[in-house]
């Protein structure tokens, strides 16, 4: 039926049970009755009165006493119920309708509960009226019953809420509310309802394991000393019973042990959970409490005879997997393993345990102290119970049989041993199983097999290698130290003796024995003399760094090389080692000949100092030294709507942490390394290793040129070598042999000419030794000198940059040759000394156009364009020198830079000519310049350069010019070329004394065609009526071209002609404006018939605009030569027809071409080209020294011009 509770309780469907009990007053429940099961829920009266007088007399009487009956007992479920009988009605005549009888019943007694009365209508026949009554009463009954039920049971629960909430009070009994819910629990488990059966087993369990953990803590409550009593008893749980009486009648008299009680409360929880199917949970359960009732005892201080807990543990063990097997099949057991597997290791652990207690594991087997102990276990074990006494391998025969005898024993160890190390294999706990072969070597040892110990060994200690247990690996390693010290592996044992002595796990005794073991073996003389066992270094000492002297690991041959190991010993007591060797692989390299000192060191650490790690340390890094979990949020949104669906947590490196560990180490047995015996040796002998840091020095003298590699580093103790098979990062020093060399180089950063600069000479000596005598001859340059000094020392250093001594250097010069006299020095060493050379500062010679002045403006643009750049000019000399170890020559190149850029121009004041030098300095010296002069070719009276410059020596500063100039003055005709000569003195202005007097620097440059031949003057003169000139108003230009002497040599040319009068030359003008201030009208150009003669003038019209109102710069008024073309009949055409003509051939190099858009003649076709079939003539610039510009710099102010516009204002 359908069961709902009160407080929110879903309902649920039971099946309740209900007994029909005659009705007796001592059956009603009393004040204080705990009971749930027998309490009577509802009370029915039954009657078949159908007579009036006869319910008056009898029946009224005793429903009356019925009732109070109840009411006296607080019963209030009761129901009356009328039964009807057709038979009865006929044979009376007095008898009143059957209503009546119910409607007095429920009068008298039913007034305002008329449901309380139900008639049963012949209840034997079989009709739809009996049916009906049977339905109405059977609904009825059941719904009282229920209602019933429900409240008593509600009210149960209060009152047992009401006991527990007085557990604190005195004299409250566990034992007593354990009865009390235990009621509870069954009333649930006749409703089947299994679930909260077991609730209330769990809730006493708690409570009462809550009782036992605060008695431990000191606050411990009157009750539990019942618990506290001896065990006498240890038969194991019983699981094969619902219900124990007997341990549960021990609990209600409180007589109960703590075993008692924790049997009987696991017994119920065994039965209800295989009521819910849920076997693996009893198996769970069963092992938790084991556990925790051994420390219960312990906590309780229960007095328990040696060996009964292991009875009781391992009888409750093999009690609980028989029970869980015979409610499931095979299958079902061994698919679910890591359920019962721990139950099977606990059972095998206690089986242990009691045969080492009763010396079924001693080699001598059980003494009689041992024999009285196990009958005294067996008799606590009691007789075999009835169910189990036809089983043929119950938990109770099988102790049994097991203490009977060694060989029985050893039998079931070793079956059950086995048995849980298949199963923890096959679900993959490997560390449980190897841990349970532990057991079973510790077993073996004892039993004196250590050839099968050893293997069980083996895999406990690999996997906790794998593991990091430093503990486990400690106690492994002692076991297997003992086995392989029976099975006489020598070279095992002596390696795991040096692995236990340098654990610090261990006592300092221990330590000290092991140790003491190794140095025992090696004190003894071996049986065949060239026996040796190698062991690795790592578990005697560890090579922590290796440091070479040099640094550098390069050493020539010869030389000394220190090579220096830190070893930290793991002994606990300082061992004398016969020979710490580094065996040495040598090697020659291709072409290692040609690889220098600074070569090699260029591939080497910087500070000699190698570090090794830490090999194969005796613990590995455990398991919680990986890499931290990458653990990233994952989010899984809807494509619809973008909401979340899922969210989660993924790990990126899950590779990394989950990784198998079971092959990665490997067992600890012999490396089986061979000793590297090579014929390079590095020794150290009679070596003392104290506990800790130890420094080994080797010394070796280089004798071979090559690479040397450091392969192995062995420690020897007698017969036993501990070795480091291979160094690893790899170790390597070189041994050259170099020839000598000589290295010539400027102490600073380029040479200057001109000035004393110091060169740096090193000798590297190599494998020649430099003897008294020796010298280095250099031949000597034309423009360079070799300057000696009285004081001119030598440094000789070592090839480790030591200082080996300091000595006078002996110079001795002649025209040709400079001989340098070198100290005596040894091989590979290094001679530095430094000499001073000199560089004469003359400046490059001009050529060609370059250095000519008379050049146009335009050709030295175009010129200097190409040079322009601040690089200073460079002079290379070379040098021979002679070199006592070889018959060549070595030619040097020395570079010297002049500090100096010189530049020449002709400066114009009309007639009078200047000559300008300009002097500046591009190095990041600074100078003082004195006695500038600058002269001709001759020195005659006709032609004066007159200094115009200050006499006081002038500071010339880095990056910074000076300037010389001087007038040419002549007294008659001037040459058409003057080649001058210009020098200079110069000294550094740091002032410091000089060893010789300095050579002036020089220059040398050639001035053409300096002589004034026309002087050139522009005039604007403003509109008539007009004082100023005016924006946008024409204004007339007039140009005058005025010759100023008579015919020289240079107007000797092709443009001459000569007339019966005087000589002429053509001439082309030209008005530019490049500023574009003035708009040329008209022709901007033309050519001119000049007569050669003094004052010769020439003057031209033309009108020009003003664009801009200011005072204007006038325009440029250009003049060339107008040539005339080569040809048979250029002698016809006469000058209109040139100037008609409509191109020139302009020959002239300039950049800016005249503006051709305002006359014919302003076109400039290429040359070359014809029109009409007639020649065209050519151009020629006249240098800028024969052209005087008298209007350079003249300005003319141009006024706006006037607005005549009318602004119209409107004023509202």
């Amino acid at each position: 039926m359908e069961w709902r509770r009160s407080y929110g309780r879903a309902p649920k469907m039971i099946h309740l049970e209900s007994n029909f009990v005659q009705f007796k007053e001592e059956l009603l429940p009393k004040d204080g009755n705990k009971a749930l099961l027998t309490f009577p829920f509802l009370h029915i009266y039954w009657t078949e009165c159908c007579d009036t007088e006869v319910y008056k007399a009898t029946v009224k009487d005793d429903l009356t006493k019925w009732q109070n009956v109840l009411k006296a007992h607080s019963s209030v479920d009761w129901l009356i119920v009328v039964v009807e009988n057709d038979a009865k009605k006929k044979n009376k005549t007095n008898i009143l309708p059957r209503a009546s009888i119910v409607d007095k019943i429920r009068n008298d007694f039913c007034n305002k509960q008329s449901d309380r009365c139900v008639v049963l209508s012949d209840p034997l026949k079989d009709s739809s009226r009996t049916q009906e009554s049977w339905n109405a009463f059977l609904t009825k009954l059941r719904t009282s019953l229920l209602m019933s039920f429900t409240k008593n049971l509600g009210k149960f629960e209060d009152d047992m809420r009401t006991l527990r909430e007085k557990r604190t009070e005195p004299g409250w009994s566990f034992c007593d509310y354990f009865m009390v819910q235990e009621e509870l629990a069954f009333v649930f488990e006749m409703l089947q309802q299994f679930e909260d059966a077991l609730v209330q087993y769990d809730e006493l369990d708690a409570l009462f394991s809550q009782y036992v953990v605060n008695f431990g803590a000191g606050d411990g409550a009157t009750w539990l000393t019942f618990f506290c009593q001896p065990v006498k008893s240890w038969n194991g749980l019983i699981l094969r019973k619902p219900i124990d009486m007997e341990k549960r009648e021990l609990i209600q008299r409180q007589e109960a042990t703590l075993l008692d009680l924790r049997s009987y409360l696991f017994s119920r929880q065994c039965t209800l959970l295989l009521f819910l199917q849920r076997p693996w949970e009893v198996a769970q359960r069963a092992l938790a409490l084991l556990h925790s009732c051994v420390q219960e005892l312990k906590l309780l201080e229960v007095s328990v005879p040696p060996g009964a807990l292991d009875c009781w543990v391992f009888l409750s063990c093999l009690e609980v997997l028989q029970r869980i097997e015979g409610c499931c099949d095979r299958a079902q057991v061994d698919a679910n393993i890591a359920h019962t597997v721990g139950l099977w290791g606990y059972a095998t652990e206690k089986l242990k345990s009691l045969g080492y207690l009763c010396g079924l594991v001693s080699e001598k087997g059980p003494n009689s102290e041992d024999l009285n102990r196990i009958v005294d276990l067996l008799a606590g074990l009691g007789a075999e119970r009835p169910e189990t006494a036809n089983t043929a391998q119950s938990p109770y025969k099988k102790l049994k049989e097991a203490l009977s005898s060694v060989e029985a024993f050893e039998k079931h160890y070793l079956d059950l041993s086995h048995a849980a190390i298949e199963m923890h294999t096959s679900i993959g706990r490997l560390r449980s199983a190897k841990f349970v072969g532990k057991d079973l070597a510790e077993f073996y040892m004892r039993k004196k097999s250590p050839q099968k110990a050893e293997v069980y060994l083996q895999g406990a200690l690999k996997n906790y290698l794998a593991e990091g247990w430093a503990l486990p690996i400690t106690h492994t390693r002692k076991q297997l130290a003992e086995c392989q010290k029976h099975l006489g592996q020598t070279e095992n044992y002596l390696q795991t003796s040096s692995l236990l002595a340098s654990d610090h796990h261990l006592t300092e005794d221990e330590r000290k024995h092991f140790c003491q073991e190794i140095l025992r073996f090696a004190d003894r003389q071996t049986d065949s003399p060239g026996q040796r066992i190698i062991l690795p270094l790592h578990c005697f000492a560890q090579l922590r760094d290796l440091h070479f002297t040099p640094s550098t690991a390069v050493v020539h041959v010869g030389g000394v090389l220190s090579v220096e190991i830190t070893l930290c010993s793991q002994m606990p007591i300082p061992v004398h080692v016969e020979q710490v060797a580094i065996s040495v692989h040598f090697s020659i390299e291709k072409n290692n000949y040609r690889k220098t000192a600074e070569w090699l060191t260029k591939h080497k650490a910087s500070n000699g100092v190698i570090n090794f790690p830490a090999e194969s340390p005796p613990c590995p890094t455990p398991q919680s030294q990986l890499p931290a979990p990458e653990l990233y949020e994952v989010f899984e949104r809807s494509p619809s709507d973008n909401s979340l669906n899922t969210t989660g947590i993924i790990c990126k490196n899950v590779h990394m942490l989950l990784r198998r560990q079971e092959s990665s180490p490997a067992l600890e047995t012999s490396s089986g390394v061979a000793l590297d015996d090579g014929a390079h040796v590095l020794k150290c002998s009679g070596v003392t290793l104290e506990p800790g840091a130890n420094r080994l020095t080797f010394r070796t003298q280089a004798r071979e040129p090559g690479t040397y590699t450091l392969r192995q580093l062995c420690a020897s103790l007698g017969p036993v070598c501990f070795v480091v098979p291979h160094l690893y990062p790899p170790v390597q020093y070189d041994v050259y042999s170099q020839e000598p060399q000589l290295r010539v180089e400027p102490l600073a950063d380029s040479l200057l000419a001109g000035i004393p600069q110091k060169v740096k000479f090193t000798v590297t000596t190599g494998h020649y030794t430099v003897k008294n005598g020796d010298s280095l001859q250099l031949s000597n340059a034309e423009a360079m000198l070799i300057l000696c000094d009285a004081e001119n020392r030598a440094v000789i250093y070592s090839n480790a940059r030591e200082k080996a001594s300091d000595v006078l250097l002996r110079v001795q010069s002649s025209d040709k040759v400079t001989s340098i006299s070198l100290p005596a020095a040894p091989a590979y060493h290094v001679i530095e000394f430094e000499l001073e050379v000199l560089s004469l500062p003359s400046a490059p010679v001009t050529g060609g156009e370059s250095g000519v002045l008379g050049m146009t403006e335009s050709q030295r643009k175009h010129k200097d364009s190409r040079s322009a750049g601040h690089c200073m000019a460079t002079a290379e000399h070379k040098v021979s020198i002679d070199c006592p170890w070889s018959i060549y020559s070595t030619v040097i190149a020395l570079t010297f830079s002049v500090p100096f850029r010189t530049t020449h121009s002709l400066l114009s004041a009309g007639t009078r000519k200047y000559v300008q030098v300009c002097v500046q300095n591009l190095s990041e010296l600074d100078f003082e310049l004195s006695e500038g002069s600058l002269v001709g070719p001759d020195s005659s009276a006709d032609l004066q350069l007159v200094p115009l410059n200050t006499e006081s020596p002038q500071r010339i500063y880095s990056k910074q010019s000076v300037f010389f100039v001087w007038e040419l003055k002549w007294t008659r005709e001037p040459p058409p070329s003057l080649r001058c000569h210009f020098s200079v003195g110069f000294s550094p202005a740091s002032g410091g004394q000089l060893s010789i007097p300095l050579k002036p620097y020089t220059y040398e440059f050639q001035v053409e065609n300096f002589f004034t031949l026309y002087n050139v003057r522009a005039e604007i003169l403003p509109p008539s009526g007009m004082e100023h000139c005016r924006t946008g108003s024409l204004c007339s230009l007039e140009v005058t071209i005025t010759r100023l002497s008579d015919l020289l040599e240079v107007d000797k040319d092709e443009a001459l002609t000569e007339s019966d009068e005087y000589f002429s030359t053509k001439l082309m003008y030209e008005v530019v404006d490049n500023s574009s201030n003035w708009a040329v009208c008209g022709k901007s150009s033309g050519v001119i018939s000049m007569p050669v003669a003094a004052r010769a003038t020439h003057r031209v019209h033309m009108e020009v605009m003003p664009l801009f109102a200011g005072y204007l710069p006038l325009p440029d008024v250009r003049l060339f030569k107008y040539l005339p073309h080569h040809s048979a009949h250029s002698s016809q055409l006469d000058a209109d027809s040139w100037i008609e003509s409509d191109g020139l051939s302009v020959d002239k190099h300039v950049d800016d071409q005249p503006d051709g858009g305002r006359s014919r003649a302003g076109a400039h076709p290429a040359p070359g080209g014809e029109h009409r079939g007639l020649p065209m003539p050519r151009l020629q610039a006249l240098p800028p020294g024969q052209v005087v510009n008298a209007s350079v710099g003249a300005q003319v102010l141009v006024v706006p011009s006037r607005d005549d516009h009318v602004l119209e204002v409107s004023v509202t």
